[in-house]
């Protein structure tokens, strides 16, 4: 069974929400990225969503955008990214979900990337930028591979975006808090849990909610309604701040208060 599908089904059993845990790929290099990524799933990441550097990332508020900067000016490719997974199999199992554009992907070729990305050990992808309606060459190769295509959904999704994506999506739903651009707030929208309840009445996979949770208490309230929490901005904002062994402890430290919250939410 695939890794996604799995840790959700686990989490469900043990009534938990998952805390999925963006990085960007290669920021400031990919052996950083390796070792971070060991670090989240210890502090307690259920998922990873790393993020495939690009040079127009127009979804990305300016924590991300840097972070894509960074990346690219270090040489990170979407083939020296697929190393690093492979790298990272070798000692964990814990779900990777590749998150970013289609341009690279196109550039790359669809069936290749699938097959390529699932044999690195990838679980999944979100391309921010692929609408569901047009994804059919896209999902025809995933399928194949076995690769679990996940679709955004917004507050302003109307009724048959939502259906095709309750149709199309697998792993699970990214919800996105948010209109607007990525990056931490201050405040959670006061309209999320009836924007929430909509979409989980449609949806029969997890949905998952992100774009600008930044604390604990953020991060626990919006899992009281979801199936789990994104949190990026967050955490990439670390790595302008941190290097080596300081980041590790920031971002280990961080990652553990936001378990630790979602935890107690649940007590």
């Amino acid at each position: 069974m695939n890794r996604l599908i799995q840790r959700f089904e686990t989490l469900k059993q043990q009534n938990s929400k998952a805390l999925v845990t963006f990085i960007t790929a290669g920021d400031p290099d990919l052996a950083t990225t390796e070792t971070m990524i060991h670090v989240l799933e210890e502090a307690g990441a259920d998922v990873i969503e790393l993020g495939m550097p690009f040079s127009d990332p127009m979804a990305d508020g300016p924590t991300i955008q840097l972070s894509s900067e960074r990346a690219l000016a270090a040489g990170t490719t979407l083939s020296r990214t697929l190393d690093t997974v492979r790298s990272v199999r070798r000692s964990s199992s814990i779900p990777i979900i590749l998150m970013g554009y289609l341009n690279p992907i196109h550039a790359y070729g669809y069936e290749r990337f699938c097959r390529d990305a699932v044999d690195a050990g990838v679980d999944g992808v979100l391309l921010v930028d692929m609408p569901p309606e047009e994804s059919t060459q896209f999902l025809e190769f995933a399928t194949t591979h076995e690769l679990q295509v996940i679709f955004l959904l917004t507050p302003t999704s109307n009724a048959a975006r939502i259906a095709t994506v309750a149709r199309l999506g697998r792993g699970f739903v990214y919800y996105v808090t948010v209109t607007g651009v990525t990056g931490a707030r201050q405040e959670v929208s006061s309209s999320i849990e009836a924007e929430l309840l909509r979409v989980r009445d449609s949806i029969s996979i997890p949905v998952v909610a992100g774009f600008g949770i930044s604390t604990p208490e953020q991060a626990a309230s919006v899992a009281a309604l979801a199936d789990g929490v994104v949190v990026g901005s967050a955490i990439v904002k670390l790595f302008q701040q941190y290097t080596g062994k300081e980041l590790e402890r920031e971002a280990g430290n961080f990652v553990k208060s936001l378990k630790q919250a979602l935890s107690s939410q649940l007590t």
